[in-house]
């Protein structure tokens, strides 16, 4: 059952999230902060006898019982700093949230977390190279972050819900608020393989995402004044390694992330690097639900890249009759590793 007191201290009057944290730090929980008195409460600091008096004669305003049933409904959990379930990584960080709200589970297997971030808008090559990306890592038992937005986002959980890993949607809205609407359904679905969460009371507009509950974050795509670069600058400000993947000379969607190369971010030209940066062994082969891929299938999955060639092509680069090659491809666009663009058209989405 939501804690439904969390809900309240939100609406208290002049309440933010340094008083909040301070307030639970002195006095542990929302039931001890409204059976404080007015001395224990201006003895926290950052509380004045205003906002103490506004605590001690809060009343819960008519639509914040709806607020909390919605909750309940959507299997919310609060969590605040002091619980055990808190995000590892996101203690100790400069401007912590004292109090995320939950839909699934954190595990303690999510310290090993990479943010992939990048433009709402990618290239073709972009929402391939995000997808492989987040697949290889969850392959690599890697939690995967993202903000669940439009664009590299949304391929970045979906690659890592297909590798059969944990993924983790850090909203930059209320958690009852489906933004975009389109991602209603990948949201469901990462609640049952990693988890949903925000610091923001429900209801709230999309804002930005940020990166903290990462080691290290990926961009992948970013224009050159992409919100992207905003988190990758405050995530090397919280001490977190930032990876760029290079883009053509010249493409807009790349002028931001060849930027962060050039002032310092490490180069990803393979999931192999991020994997090593986090100490652990090479990506292991693809497979989809166990079923790796057949002898027959590696010459064509080994001629494919994340961008796409006609069937004419492969069919004169293998060799091999065109009957044949549609039916290895099809086989290889069921396990997830290709994809079929219009024209006849193939491309690796790992």
């Amino acid at each position: 059952m939501v804690n439904e007191l969390f809900f309240d201290l939100y609406a208290v009057p002049r309440m933010t999230e340094f008083r909040l944290k301070n307030l639970l730090a002195r006095l542990g929980s929302p039931e001890a902060i409204f059976g404080a008195d007015e001395a224990d409460l201006t003895d926290v600091t950052g509380v004045d006898a205003e906002l103490a008096r506004a605590i001690i004669g809060y009343q819960r305003r008519p639509g914040l019982a709806e607020q909390i049933a919605r909750a309940e409904a959507l299997g919310v959990r609060v969590v605040s700093y002091l619980d055990e379930d808190f995000p590892f990584n996101l203690r100790g960080v400069a401007h912590m949230p004292p109090v995320l709200f939950m839909r699934g589970e954190i595990s303690s297997t999510d310290k090993q977390a990479v943010a992939v971030v990048g433009t709402r808008s990618p290239s073709h090559y972009g929402r391939m190279v995000a997808e492989r990306i987040a697949r290889e890592l969850a392959l690599s038992g890697v939690t995967v972050v993202s903000g669940l937005a439009r664009g590299v986002d949304t391929f970045a959980h979906r690659g890592a819900l297909a590798g059969g890993g944990r993924t983790i949607a850090v909203l930059g809205c209320g958690i009852d608020v489906y933004y975009p609407p389109e991602n209603r359904q990948l949201c469901e679905a990462i609640v049952n393989q990693g988890a949903v969460v925000s610091e923001f009371p429900l209801g709230t507009e999309p804002l930005a995402m940020n990166s903290a509950l990462a080691r290290a974050v990926v961009a992948v795509e970013a224009g050159d004044r992409s919100g992207v670069l905003n988190t990758c600058a405050w995530a090397q400000e919280q001490g977190r390694t930032v990876f760029a993947v290079p883009g053509r000379i010249g493409d807009e969607k790349s002028t931001g992330t060849n930027r962060l190369l050039r002032d310092g971010a490490k180069i990803v030209t393979a999931t192999d690097e991020i994997l090593s940066f986090l100490g652990r062994g090479r990506v292991t082969e693809p497979s989809v639900a166990g079923a790796p891929v057949a002898e027959e299938e590696k010459p064509v999955l080994n001629a494919l890249t994340a961008e796409p060639r006609h069937i004419d092509e492969l069919c004169e680069i293998l060799g091999m009759p065109m009957a044949e090659l549609l039916n290895i491809l099809f086989q290889l666009e069921i396990k997830g590793l290709i994809t079929q663009l219009p024209g006849k058209f193939f491309a690796r989405t790992v």
